[in-house]
């Protein structure tokens, strides 16, 4: 499965009414496009509130990398999926904010195959 990177604001709006996963270094938001493209995209959104430009930056560097290691096998194909940087997530160590976005991963994929399966 392919990534493809959220770049219009109408984008992370619509990605915003979707499912929300709180964690300790970022907010995961998960919304299903609902279309037939397989493809998962994502973005990534850092505010001045969690820091300088150095600090957002690398912040986004770590999204990106978390993303292209864990997103992929993680079930959610046709979504688009934000990563929000909260204030002390560069502090956290990779691997833990790596184990951070796959229970949210899993969360999500299970709260969609519920969604789904469920009679409408």
């Amino acid at each position: 499965m392919s990534l493809r990177t959220l770049s219009k604001r109408s984008e992370f709006l619509a990605a915003n009414r979707g499912l929300r996963y709180p964690m300790p270094g970022f907010v995961l938001l998960v919304r299903p496009r609902g279309d037939s493209d397989e493809t998962l995209g994502v973005g990534y959104t850092v505010s001045k509130k969690v820091g300088n430009a150095v600090t957002r930056n690398r912040m986004k560097r770590r999204f990106r990398e978390l993303a292209r290691a864990a997103m992929p096998a993680s079930g959610l194909s046709g979504a688009d999926l934000v990563l929000i940087g909260r204030p002390g997530g560069n502090d956290i160590l990779f691997a833990d904010l790596s184990e951070h976005l796959d229970s949210a991963l899993k969360r999500a994929a299970k709260k969609l195959a519920q969604k789904s399966s469920a009679p409408s």
